[in-house]
């Protein structure tokens, strides 16, 4: 393993379904938005373009919302690991590691920190099966790559 390794994960099914989602709910308002013509229902006004075009964007905002979901992404190298979530980023060295842990039942992996907290990899999903073990196997080598390089004897393979 080489000091420039640099680990890439993202989710991948996750990613399909928020695209597709996100897809089909623009789709369905501004199917909606065409649908709303004529007077409204209570008989007091009537549809205008401005409320078909505020439909449409209403379908648009959900839709970046729902892409939020595919934000999730993990970088790691030999100096340290780079975990950015739904929400919020982290940079953390590897000093401050005690391991990467993919727990039974657990939705995704997360870094146990020597101050016993846990920061979790939304990345690294139990739904993405064996790209999700090979990630959390490619972090532990970078992480046991780290260790050895402290202790001063060769790194693992």
């Amino acid at each position: 393993m080489s000091d420039t390794e640099l680990v890439t994960l993202r989710p991948r099914r996750i990613r399909q379904v928020c695209w597709v989602s996100a897809a089909a709910l623009v789709v369905v308002f501004s199917l909606v938005a065409t649908s709303l013509t004529g007077a409204t229902g209570s008989g007091y006004g009537a549809f205008q373009r401005g409320d078909q075009l505020a439909m449409i964007g209403l379908g648009l905002f959900g839709a970046l919302g729902i892409l939020l979901f595919t934000r999730p992404r993990v970088e790691a190298d030999a100096r340290g690991v780079r975990v950015r979530n739904v929400i919020g980023s982290y940079q953390l060295p590897w000093e401050v590691v005690r391991g990467v842990r993919f727990d039974r039942g657990a939705p995704w992996a997360s870094l146990e920190l020597h101050d016993d907290d846990l920061l979790p990899m939304v990345a690294l999903q139990a739904a993405d099966k064996e790209l999700a073990v090979e990630g959390v196997r490619a972090l532990r080598r970078l992480h046991q790559a780290h260790l050895a390089a402290l202790a001063g004897g060769p790194a693992p393979r």
